[in-house]
């Protein structure tokens, strides 16, 4: 963001009031030392995030990137100006907002309604159900306004002038709300060059904020798209509101397609559906469906609206209605989400018209007069032929075992073999539109959402606040001097940078520092010091919990680095004490098979929602990018032991009978890397100065996850069951927060992290799931009844937790 820090936030700092007159002497003083203004990372390396996969889609890969892309530059897509209309004048620079949204390009789809209407799919199921068989054209009249109030439901024809005045108060409200909607003129050139291609557009995005299904529509109709038709969940959503939505081009599924297969109104909800996503692919309208659960909803991460209206267009293309669509991953990242709406909305309640409108009000008064507005990026992968990925899909998941299978042995001291399988963990329910296609079909569904979120995480660009919240919460809780937190913010984000990963800010370092600790000024404390330098310290209590749940968008940029840590962690806290000093710790040779072991388990262990593995990696190629990652960064260093290869001999060796690498699909020269060559290899503990604080760094990112388990596991003694999911629940949030009170770990208390510790415990066979007339209830099962059991659970959590 080139102009995040420049015009608009000069033009605020000369209109301060006397109200902020004491804050801004408190940064006068905080800012008034000798430090030399450098913008470090800027201009030196950007790169460019999204690229589709060269596995699956090797000829999109060449085809829809262009090394000229990165050149361009951003564009601030809510700064609309006089030389963003036709007209010029002393009016127009008044009426420019105006002027921009009656001129915006709206196609008109006549006779859609009929289209689907006449449409051989729905007439064939009419036909059925009407009495006698009678054919087109003898149909009782109560079918035919049965199926125009499915179609009434799924859609409705998009209102231009609506649209255009919904764009223009839009416009203001964004312009109010935030400093700046980036977006990268690059990415968005290769969406238009895949467009005239002439297939249809799918734009698959994560899900931030319930503001995305207005905010996306708006920059792709503002960039010459046309009208973005955006798949909705209904259950977020008042009738009104829906009713007003509709109008502005929004989906909804019917509740009749979630019904069983052999039910007449869930057969014919769905030919409807599928009739009408046929239609606005053909006509090359674009697509908007999010891959995500809403935002506040305590379930899986993966949506199973998002995998349903996917299917539908996964169907429409085998089916040879249109040749191909192009799908484009999305992610819409924040400074800070806009926390009015959450505020009145929660997950179980549809948010009403004027529940909505009373958020935006709200919105706008708390912005108004504000110095500090969070910024946004809108994020735009590289497209990807759904054609192509169909035919070269291929899944590394063809021997899969539980969970209970794999981990529950190990846990109990059973077994101390891992098992050559990859675990099998879907936590996304499975509705009505999926279950209609073939099982191949879904499947390959449910890969291609999995795909296609990984590379919208991979695109989304890391704010200053998650750099920021991350380095508070793990590694000053305790407080830090603004000279030092000016230093360690430029090198946490070059390590971003380095890792691939975009960054949604530039300018000056002091003013970015500046600008980030106002957005987070509720959960900070400023404290001046005699020497003329500030000291940041988090608030205590439940600010920690937020800064916890920014920190997580940087989470996905050191992953693999933090399985490692946390797996190295795993495999000292056997040998080494954790008082020991890292000097002594780096005495310990560490073979790779034995980091190869404790890497699979941590990934066992960890929700398959959490790590987004692309279908078409293994887990033992992930070990080994694990490996490399912690060998890159320079924490492991390869140690020759007497009587083993040279890490530098790239002679030719005898294969083993089983080879390390067989399952994971690499095709690459495996001679080298053999199993039996992988038991002669060692590495230690890197003894540089600055390895002991990066290792506990990164060890420290997966600790929110890993104390909630293991609270999760200390509380299995004291929950109060049978007991319903949503029941055990609440008791185990309780406990969290109790524990937290008591021990300060705020960033565990958090209700996503305990449903994940529910489910993943259920996966292993420590809580069981029964029939009940009262609805399903969970039974702590016999095996983990035992106190001695539950602490062997809890001992096995806790070897990966670096205090």
């Amino acid at each position: 963001m080139d102009t995040m820090l420049g015009a608009r936030l000069q033009t605020q700092q000369n209109e301060r009031s006397r109200h902020h007159g004491q804050e801004t002497s408190l940064w006068s003083s905080g800012f008034g030392m000798k430090l030399e203004a450098v913008t470090p990372f800027l201009g030196k390396y950007r790169p460019f995030v999204g690229r589709c996969c060269q596995t699956c889609t090797p000829k999109s890969w060449e085809s829809h990137f262009h090394r000229s892309i990165m050149d361009l530059g951003f564009c601030d897509v809510i700064l609309v100006k006089e030389e963003n209309t036709r007209f010029r004048g002393w009016l127009v620079r008044r009426l420019c907002y105006f002027l921009w949204s009656m001129e915006q390009h709206i196609p008109h789809c006549p006779d859609v309604p009929q289209k689907i209407m006449e449409s051989p799919k729905v007439q064939s199921i009419i036909s059925g159900r009407a009495p006698g068989g009678a054919g087109e054209g003898q149909l009782p009249s109560h079918v035919k306004k049965e199926v125009q109030r499915i179609l009434d439901h799924i859609q409705a024809p998009p209102r231009p002038l609506l649209l255009r005045l919904f764009s223009w108060v839009l416009l203001r409200f964004l312009n109010c709300l935030f400093l700046n909607v980036q977006l990268h003129k690059g990415h968005m050139k290769m969406v238009h060059k895949a467009s005239q291609a002439g297939s249809p557009l799918v734009f698959l995005s994560t899900h931030k904020s319930l503001l995305d299904g207005i905010l996306l529509p708006f920059v792709l109709l503002a960039q010459g798209l046309g009208v973005l038709r955006v798949a909705w969940d209904p259950h977020t959503c008042s009738p009104a509101l829906r009713a007003l939505l509709r109008k502005l081009g929004a989906l909804f599924l019917p509740p009749e397609a979630s019904l069983s297969l052999d039910s007449s109104e869930g057969v014919l909800a769905r030919a409807v559906v599928h009739v009408a996503i046929e239609q606005l692919l053909v006509s090359r309208q674009p697509l908007l469906i999010f891959l995500e659960e809403p935002p506040g909803v305590r379930g899986p991460r993966l949506s199973a609206l998002g995998q349903a209206w996917l299917g539908v267009v996964v169907q429409a293309v085998q089916a040879g209605l249109v040749p191909d669509a192009v799908l484009v991953p999305v992610a819409v990242t924040y400074d800070l989400v806009p926390d009015a709406l959450p505020d009145i909305h929660h997950a179980s309640t549809p948010l009403g018209l004027w529940t909505g409108v009373l958020g935006i009000l709200r919105s706008l008064r708390k912005c108004w007069g504000c110095r500090h507005r969070a910024c946004v990026r809108v994020h735009l992968a590289q497209p990807f032929s759904l054609q192509e990925y169909t035919i070269n899909a291929r899944s590394c998941w063809g021997s899969r075992q539980t969970l209970e299978q794999l981990l529950q042995p190990i846990v109990l001291g059973q077994w101390t073999a891992v098992p050559d399988t990859e675990k099998e963990q879907e936590w996304t329910p499975v509705t009505g539109p999926l279950l209609a296609l073939k099982e191949e079909d879904q499947l390959l569904v449910k890969r291609l959402s999995r795909h296609i979120l990984n590379a919208s995480v991979a695109s989304s660009a890391v704010m200053s606040t998650a750099i920021m919240a991350t380095l508070l919460l793990f590694k000053h809780q305790k407080g830090v001097f603004l000279s030092q937190l000016l230093g360690e913010f430029s090198w946490l984000t070059e390590e971003t940078l380095l890792r691939g990963f975009d960054v949604g800010f530039s300018g000056q370092l002091q003013c970015l520092v500046q600008h980030t600790l106002s957005l987070l000024r509720a959960h900070v404390v400023l404290l001046r010091v005699h020497q003329g330098d500030l000291v940041v310290v988090p608030r205590p209590g439940p600010g920690l919990t937020h800064l916890a749940h920014l920190s997580a968008e940087l989470l996905p940029a050191f992953l693999s680095e933090a399985v490692g840590a946390c797996a190295v962690r795993g495999l000292l806290a056997g040998r080494v004490p954790p008082e020991r000093h890292w000097e002594l710790q780096g005495v310990e040779l560490l073979s790779q098979k034995e980091l190869y072991r404790q890497i699979l388990l941590l990934l066992h262990l960890l929700p398959q929602d959490l790590l987004l593995l692309q279908p078409c990696q293994s887990s033992y190629c992930y070990c080994q990018e694990v490996l490399d990652r912690l060998i890159q960064c320079g924490l492991l260093v390869a140690e020759e032991t007497p009587g083993s290869h040279l890490a530098c001999d790239t002679g030719r060796q005898c294969l083993s009978a089983k080879l390390l690498w067989k399952p994971s699909g690499d095709f690459t020269d495996s001679d080298s890397d053999d199993f039996e060559e992988a038991e002669g290899r060692y590495f230690r503990l890197s003894q540089q100065s600055r390895c002991p604080d990066f290792f506990l760094f990164l060890c420290r990112l997966l600790s929110p996850l890993l104390k909630a388990f293991a609270q999760a596991a200390a509380f299995l003694c004291q929950g109060q069951l049978p007991d319903t999911e949503l029941g055990y629940l609440e008791q185990l949030f309780q406990f969290l927060q109790a524990t937290a009170q008591e021990e300060g770990f705020f960033e565990c208390v958090d209700p996503k992290l305990a449903t994940s510790a529910i489910w993943t415990f259920r996966d292993l066979g420590v809580l069981q799931q029964k029939s009940s007339p009262a609805g399903p209830m969970l039974h702590l099962s016999p095996t983990f009844a035992s106190r001695d059991n539950q602490e062997k659970l809890e001992q096995f959590i806790r070897q990966f937790i670096c205090n």
